[in-house]
């Protein structure tokens, strides 16, 4: 039995699979989020009690003994411990704000363009650069309590085994250079955090490993993102894969370096040096569809009805979702934008704004797939896919086929990494084979070819009001 570990945002889960990658068991805890004024925290043994409850269900609940065990888990943001992984202070999340005017300023001086030269990560609120000058500016004592500022699996991983340490793919946002997989010193600098460079964790290049209990291994794996795609099986350069979850992630592979675009997104170091994620990670995602749902009152449950409700186009209601307290991070960062409903009227059905709010989100994966450089297949993934109805959607508003991944896919991943740092043979063929393929409609295709021409000129125009008004805390409908 092979067990995969996802500390999630809102939900912590761990997967148990055979020899073949079979799914024999997923156990699953709500995680809560403390939002205020702009700002989203977790309390950190709220995050590792479930890990251990869902852990010991798994194992509890699935026969034999247990080969290994593989943790991921979601990334970017701060996690303040002390010297045993305990908590100074609560999470700051990847979903908060509070930095933005640390980002604004970065980005009209120059140093944001920098550092993603540097790095090939872009600065946005809820990063960890951000983040950390922010405590260094308004609570310095959590920085002077800590004995190292982590990410959220680094925590647990420190927990469970006593070992602290990261990996080259959490290090990469913001302060790994590309090329050596070190720390860059002078983006330190440049943030003004040079004299808390002791607070960054260890880089476990290879993955760091441990020992849950003995006998039990246990391998830190790659972050969220770059564990979907090895569970999706997205490792040939110019391949990709669309996570379509509270955060709409594409990630395309790569084997070279392009530093000198827009900067945004990221380039996540991956286990294989000369390989790396082109990543557009952006806020907009699932969250976004679950706000209109909660506000028109509607269930998950019926989406795909509503979708097949009303044609493409929506009777001309278009959705910007850029519901996030925090703006947008990729395919560009602009941390003032805010969610724009139009075309409505009094004839507008609840189907209408569902269908919009769909298609608003495919637009935006189609922006970041274009920005990521995807040239051959597309996976997709993630909880948006349980939706039939949307996952056509993406793939005529995308133009492409789909391989669509089923299944617990960052906890699979987490296995794959675990398995090749230990050494354990794995079929990833069979572990990774999509469940199906799904074609676009040629002529709904066409149609939103031109749809999305529409959208980025709206697109345009909202970002030049958000960058000229500074909306922080109002959208437009």
């Amino acid at each position: 039995m092979y067990i995969g570990i996802d500390v999630g945002t809102s939900v912590v889960k761990a997967a148990a699979f055979d020899a073949r990658g079979r799914p024999l068991r997923v156990e699953s805890r709500p995680l809560a989020l403390d939002l205020h004024g702009g700002r989203v925290e977790q309390d950190m043994e709220e995050v590792y009690d479930a890990v251990v409850t869902v852990l010991a269900a798994v194992r509890a609940a699935s026969p034999g003994p247990v080969e290994l065990v593989g943790l991921t888990g979601q990334g970017d943001g701060v996690w303040l411990v002390d010297g045993a992984g305990r908590p100074v202070r609560s999470a700051i999340s990847w979903m908060d704000g509070r930095a933005h005017e640390l980002v604004d300023h970065w980005q009209s001086s120059g140093v944001a363009a920098a550092v993603f030269r540097r790095t090939g990560g872009a600065l946005f609120p809820g990063s960890p650069g951000p983040v950390l000058a922010w405590l260094e500016r308004y609570e310095p004592e959590s920085l002077d309590a800590a004995t190292a500022a982590v990410y959220c699996k680094d925590m647990v991983f420190q927990r469970l085994t006593g070992v602290a340490a990261t990996d080259v793919s959490d290090a990469s946002m913001p302060f790994l250079d590309p090329r050596t997989r070190e720390y860059a010193g002078d983006v330190l600098a440049t943030l003004g955090l040079g004299h808390r460079r002791g607070l960054l964790p260890a880089i476990g290049d290879p993955l760091a490993v441990g020992e849950v209990e003995p006998g039990v291994r246990i391998a830190n794996g790659p972050y969220d993102l770059p564990a979907c795609a090895l569970g999706a099986g997205v490792t040939t350069p110019g391949d990709g894969l669309l996570i379509v979850g509270t955060c709409l992630a594409a990630l395309v592979a790569v084997d070279s370096l392009d530093l000198d675009r827009e900067p945004a997104g990221l380039h996540i170091s991956t286990d294989h040096r000369g390989r790396w994620l082109r990543a557009m990670p952006a806020m907009v995602g699932t969250a976004a569809l679950d706000w209109v749902l909660r506000t028109t009152g509607v269930a998950h449950e019926e989406v795909d009805g509503l979708l097949a409700a009303t044609p493409a186009g929506s009777h001309g209601v278009r959705v910007l979702p850029y519901f996030a307290p925090s703006g947008e991070r990729a395919p560009f960062v602009e941390p003032g934008l805010r969610a724009e409903v139009t075309g409505v009227s009094l004839e507008t059905t609840r189907a209408d704004l569902v269908r919009a709010t769909c298609e608003g989100i495919a637009f935006a994966a189609r922006d970041c797939l274009a920005a990521a450089g995807l040239t051959g297949t597309l996976a997709i993934c993630g909880g948006g896919t349980r939706s039939a109805a949307w996952t056509r959607l993406f793939a005529d508003v995308l133009g492409r086929p789909l391989r669509i991944v089923e299944g617990e896919v960052g906890a699979r991943g987490a296995v794959l990494a675990a398995a090749e740092r230990y050494g354990v043979a794995l079929d990833t063929a069979v572990w990774t084979a999509p469940t199906a393929v799904v074609e676009p409609d040629p002529a709904r295709a066409e149609f939103y070819t031109a749809a999305y021409d529409d959208h980025r000129e709206r697109l345009t125009g909202a970002r030049a009001r958000a960058a000229t008004h500074g909306t922080r805390h109002t959208g437009t409908i």
